[in-house]
């Protein structure tokens, strides 16, 4: 018998997070009390839309949301860089600082302002774990060299490839590249050699590939993942739906008691 090993996958999903992320971690924390086990997030920073990171949060006084997100140093970085590679231009942290009181208290300011990250996928992970939300879980990056390297092949992938002083991420398209703009619009880029190392997967390779390094015994996800995941790649795997949040795609803002007081959180 071996030792479970309960996943949850996610994007970078705000400075502070989505409650559909806290779910899911809470939801892998119940099973883990129910079976035993390990819990791992695998940490999905090779994804590129800056859409995934704007953060709602409520105002304390009128309670109307704001959209809040990182700003970006160029275009083509914002458009079509991964989140690991979207670094944060000078003053984006200070001029957040000032709009912050207007939506949440100062235990909550004090960990954005301790965090110093100079990306977006970094920002937020760090941002999670002064939290406290990730206290006994192991993270997996989907854009770590060494996972990729360690990773099943695919067919249908991305590549992160250079291209305008940037890394971008182009999905791969017979011989050529291409970079999706909207719509019907592409930037279609010349082939060039790449390694697995550049290698990430689409929505519907992602689970195969992951699984082919994580190894997971339980997988939790919300109910529109449920949809499209091909469970049938991985039959080993018992999937569970996450458990219910309100106002599920606003930023989650409540800490443990230790944050409260202003406790240490080990980083892991």
């Amino acid at each position: 018998m071996t030792s479970p090993v309960i996943c949850f996958g996610q994007q970078p999903c705000g400075f502070y997070p989505k409650r559909f992320l806290v779910a899911k971690i809470l939801t892998a924390r119940r099973l883990q009390k129910e079976i035993g086990g390990k819990i791992v997030f695998f940490y999905h920073d090779s994804d590129h839309d800056p859409r995934e990171t704007r953060t709602i949060l409520r105002h304390r006084t009128t309670n109307d949301p704001a959209q809040l997100n990182f700003t970006f140093e160029n275009k083509t970085q914002r458009k079509f860089s991964p989140l690991y590679a979207k670094r944060i231009p000078e003053g984006w942290q200070e001029k957040t600082i000032l709009q912050l009181p207007n939506y949440i208290d100062h235990s909550l300011i004090n960990i954005f302002k301790a965090t110093h990250e100079s990306n977006v996928a970094d920002f937020c992970l760090e941002m999670y774990r002064g939290m406290g939300l990730l206290e006994g879980i192991e993270v997996v990056r989907s854009g770590s060299p060494e996972f990729r390297r360690s990773a099943c092949d695919i067919s249908d992938f991305y590549v992160d490839v250079d291209y305008d002083n940037e890394i971008v991420r182009a999905r791969v398209a017979g011989d050529v590249l291409k970079l999706h703009e909207g719509g019907n619009a592409f930037i279609e880029l010349p082939m060039v050699p790449f390694s697995k190392e550049q290698i990430n997967p689409t929505r519907d390779s992602r689970l195969r590939w992951m699984q082919s390094v994580i190894h997971c015994t339980h997988y939790i996800a919300g109910a529109g993942e449920q949809a499209y995941l091909r469970k049938d790649e991985a039959p080993e795997i018992e999937f569970v739906t996450r458990d219910e949040i309100d106002l599920s795609d606003e930023a989650y803002v409540e800490l443990p008691s230790s944050a409260k007081k202003g406790e240490t959180i080990e980083h892991k």
